[in-house]
């Protein structure tokens, strides 16, 4: 079979792994319980969200998963703080307040240097805000369940020395990851398998099963995907391929928020709906990344530029072996399987499919950090997904199979994240 017709039989597989809405969630897509306008929660979110995203982009933490960590615990205060509105108070009012008071309060423990931006949008988020009982216990609402949480949180092995610690791979043999050209950097993310998960069991819960052995038909058709279309010097990838690596090549994370912003806009629920989604998205992309941790540490595959161009052969005859072989990029400094690309995208769709649908009613546009000045176009949240699998082949640096078990472990965290809303959101 050409590499060709894998790609295109490896496309239907992850088209026919669409989000399916797991049953018993305890959160709804566009509830209207209340007498606040849509228009008037859209503003009140979007103005939380773009100071969350301000805030973290100018202090950013060195590890992707702390920076998700920081806008679950801002975001999921705020849930909890908006929930319930006392009896006899303005509903708009109460929340408006709850949100900007949370979110402010966790924001300003979590990313301190950012204070004086923090504080000035809080004084115009309660500048808007008219006084009275409403607005007085939503502000008290949301700094008391920003504390509880940050403390409930505290030590919960999600900051960047406990995520990324120092850690030895084993010996270099068949299969084993060991550090990658060209900065053979040590291993990263080694340890956000030992972090206290949202809402999972426990890291393991919905570990994988192995990557495809050295020697089967589906381990050689994935090596020999990776070596015809992802090298750096490769006649085979189109320009159209090649775009789509590099649009996809940033951070996930920084990816994604345009797309949950997106969402946002659209979105025809009420406050308390809007905040719920964001806190659940960014919960669910936390645990998600803890759970990738503990697949790709528990069976530490190594990476296509090792089977390819390191040093140790594997034994099969089959194997394309090219020490002149380099990826279109450089690859990052963890195991191949699963994706963690993959992982992010998978739980973002279906956070985004459960809580909004197929997408968010209107086309939407993000831009990407590692293509500046591009931005592609959507109208529905599962091309992207489509294309992250694809992006990771394209670029040298993932298996098939690792984005495609990134794609199926993601769902089922995120899944489960939701099943247990009712719990997060008390």
């Amino acid at each position: 079979m050409s590499p060709a017709n894998r790609t295109s039989l490896s496309r239907r597989a992850v088209l026919a792994a669409a989000p399916v809405a797991a049953a018993g969630a305890a959160v709804g897509t566009a509830s209207s319980a209340s007498a606040e306008t849509a228009s008037g929660a859209s503003e009140a979110v979007l103005d939380w969200f773009d100071t969350t995203d301000a805030a973290v982009t100018a202090a950013p933490a060195s590890t992707q998963v702390t920076n998700s960590r920081t806008w679950a615990v801002a975001w999921l205060a705020a849930a909890r703080a908006v929930r319930r509105v006392p009896h006899g108070l303005n509903t708009k009012h109460y929340r408006q307040a709850a949100l900007a008071a949370a979110v402010h309060r966790a924001l300003s423990a979590l990313a301190p240097t950012q204070q004086a931006a923090l504080d000035a949008a809080l004084e115009s988020a309660l500048g808007a805000i008219p006084d009275g009982r409403a607005k007085r216990k939503g502000v008290t609402a949301g700094v008391e369940r920003a504390d509880g949480l940050l403390a409930e949180r505290a030590g919960d092995g999600l900051d960047p020395a406990s995520v990324s610690p120092a850690w030895t791979p084993p010996a270099a043999a068949p299969g084993v990851w060991q550090p990658t050209p060209p900065a053979f950097a040590p291993a990263a993310q080694a340890g956000t398998r030992f972090a206290v998960p949202f809402a999972l069991d426990s890291a393991d819960q919905f570990r994988l099963d192995p990557p495809p052995a050295i020697g089967t038909p589906q381990y050689r058709a994935d090596l020999d995907e990776v070596y015809v279309y992802g090298g750096l010097n490769s006649t085979a990838r189109t320009q159209a391929q090649t775009d789509t690596a590099q649009f996809w090549l940033g951070s996930s994370f920084t990816l994604y928020n345009p797309v949950l912003r997106a969402a946002l806009e659209h979105h025809t629920g009420s406050l308390r709906d809007q905040v719920e989604l964001v806190a659940l998205f960014h919960v669910a992309a936390v645990d998600t990344q803890i759970a990738t941790s503990d697949s790709k540490y528990a069976y530490l595959w190594w990476r296509p530029v090792t089977a390819i161009a390191g040093a140790v052969e594997d034994g099969d005859p089959a194997t394309v072996r090219d020490p002149s072989w380099t990826p279109l990029h450089n690859t990052p400094a963890h195991p191949d399987y699963p994706s963690g690309h993959n992982t992010y995208s998978g739980s973002a769709e279906e956070v985004l499919t459960q809580l909004v649908g197929d997408g968010p009613g209107a086309a939407f546009t993000i831009p990407s950090p590692s293509a500046p000045g591009v931005t592609r176009t959507y109208t529905t949240w599962h091309p992207l997904t489509t294309e992250n699998v694809d992006a990771r082949v394209w670029s040298g640096i993932h298996s098939r199979s690792a984005d495609l078990a990134g794609v199926e472990l993601s769902r089922n965290v995120a899944a489960y994240v939701l099943s247990r809303a009712g719990e997060l959101l008390a």
